[in-house]
């Protein structure tokens, strides 16, 4: 995520709040298109961990997701498979692009050679710590199957970290809608569901890099684990899992229908603190309290949600004349980007993160550290 330039924001917020209005279905435009991508299939297993199969179990959990959403009014939604065949995965960004999809969805499940556990969202970029690299490259290396894969990728070799750069130049321009679906979708799995917060991440994924809208990769549990493998594969796992999917996808449609109609009821404060760099990597700073600040107004104003155009998690300070509104308030670095996102979307483009310390405001560049500046 990049808010280097102030410009850059506002012409970033412009072209959102217009993409938003146009998908808005009470304006007669065309449905909400979602495309669901059941990772894996036919001669490509996935993975194989504690003897389940991970291309069976995403395939459930996608057609039942996208059963969901097909309930919902204004909604469309098309698959990469629907049965157990073997997609390229040359071929399953570009059904998003044909379609002009507002989102893309991928499903997968996790394995790791020790007992981890627990559910992480993707978007499309490269990790600067190489954390994420591992599992990039476990859902890269189905392009091994592919016939003639050298040729159709030009190159590309998933087990080479030179590969991956410039991957993620196609999906840039959607990150900031990448993150709030991204970081809707894991809030809904792990609070509903009380699963594992591995956080919302970036790593190179092929599947992703091609499409032309906002896009996530969902890892779903890691079948290795000895507790979490049997959910995830379980009937009851995979319909909370879908449900929970459902309606992060349904939540972001109503965010962006929220923020091309909502009205402006704050005196919006711009800021002047120096804009700070952010990736998207998991990062707790102890003793720090993040917030997002909203807005501030010389009214004040109950903190509940239909006074923020549904944002919850609302706090109020006083400040000399003014009150001041924030949203959220944790030590993780990672969420308060997450919702930094979506209180943007939600109407408030001049939004901003804020630290504090033992009570008191800090500067933010004054908390950081180097590599998230």
């Amino acid at each position: 995520m990049r808010t280097k330039l102030t410009a850059l924001i506002l012409l970033s917020v412009c072209i959102l709040l217009f993409t938003s209005f146009s998908n808005t279905p009470e304006q007669g435009s065309k449905p909400f298109v979602v495309v669901l991508d059941a990772g894996h299939g036919g001669k490509d297993p996935g993975n194989r961990g504690n003897g389940y199969t991970e291309k069976d179990i995403v395939l459930d959990v996608t057609l039942q997701i996208g059963k969901l959403l097909e309930k919902q009014e204004g909604f469309k939604v098309i698959y990469t498979r629907k049965t157990d065949v073997f997609v390229e995965l040359v071929d399953r960004g570009p059904v998003a692009n044909k379609v002009d999809a507002d989102v893309f969805v991928s499903v997968h499940c996790n394995s790791h050679h020790t007992q981890a556990y627990g559910v992480e969202t993707f978007v499309m970029g490269i990790d600067k710590t190489g954390k994420n690299l591992e599992t990039a490259k476990k859902e890269n290396e189905v392009i091994f199957l592919e016939d003639n894969y050298e040729e159709k990728y030009a190159g590309f070799d998933p087990n080479s970290p030179e590969s991956f750069i410039g991957l993620s130049l196609l999906q840039e321009e959607f990150l900031e809608q990448s993150i709030l679906l991204a970081g809707l979708v894991q809030e809904n799995i792990v609070k509903k569901l009380n699963r594992k917060d591995r956080s919302v991440k970036s790593a190179p994924f092929w599947v992703l890099h091609s499409t032309y809208m906002p896009s996530i990769l969902i890892e779903l549990g890691f079948l290795t684990h000895k507790n979490e493998g049997p959910y995830v594969d379980s009937k009851k796992g995979r319909q909370e899992l879908a449900q929970q999917i459902a309606e992060g996808i349904i939540a972001y449609r109503k965010i962006l229908s929220l923020s091309s109609s909502g009205e402006e009821n704050f005196i919006v404060e711009t800021t002047h603190e120096e804009v700070v760099h952010e990736a998207v990597e998991e990062k707790l700073y102890d003793g720090i309290i993040f917030k997002v600040q909203l807005a501030a107004s010389s009214k004040q104003l109950e903190t509940k949600s239909y006074n923020f155009n549904g944002l919850d998690e609302i706090s109020r300070s006083k400040e000399g004349r003014l009150f001041k509104y924030f949203y959220g308030e944790t030590s993780d670095y990672a969420k308060i980007k997450t919702m930094k996102s979506r209180a943007q979307q939600s109407g408030f483009p001049t939004s901003y993160i804020v630290a504090f310390k033992d009570g008191k405001k800090v500067l933010l560049s004054e908390v950081l550290h180097p590599e998230d500046q």
